[in-house]
């Protein structure tokens, strides 16, 4: 869903303090007020899991982005880690919204 990421196991990639039960209720939470759609795929004998932003989910994303530019544009950033962030954030909302830097 953000940054090309639609597994459960991506989502808890370099986190290593967030549960299971934490990000399986949240991934829940965010499915039933409509912001994801969860498909269920077979592949052989096993299902793979994998999480879509709805419309309502892409809307939210917009105002999310329009927070993180305005502190991208507005405030001060710091050290050499605040931009690996921005540099981030920028590509993917390049990607997501066609937006030019």
């Amino acid at each position: 869903m953000f940054l090309g990421k639609k597994h459960f196991l991506e989502f808890k990639e370099n986190k290593t303090n967030l549960s299971n039960t934490v990000l399986a209720d949240t991934l829940k939470s965010m499915e039933t007020n409509g912001l994801i759609e969860k498909k269920i795929q077979m592949r052989g004998n096993k299902s793979l899991t994998e999480y879509y932003l709805t419309d309502r989910g892409l809307r939210l994303n917009k105002i999310l982005y329009e927070m993180a530019s305005f502190g991208i544009d507005e405030l001060e950033c710091g050290d050499e880690g605040d931009l690996e962030v921005i540099n981030m954030f920028k590509e993917y909302y390049s990607q997501v919204f066609k937006i030019d830097w």
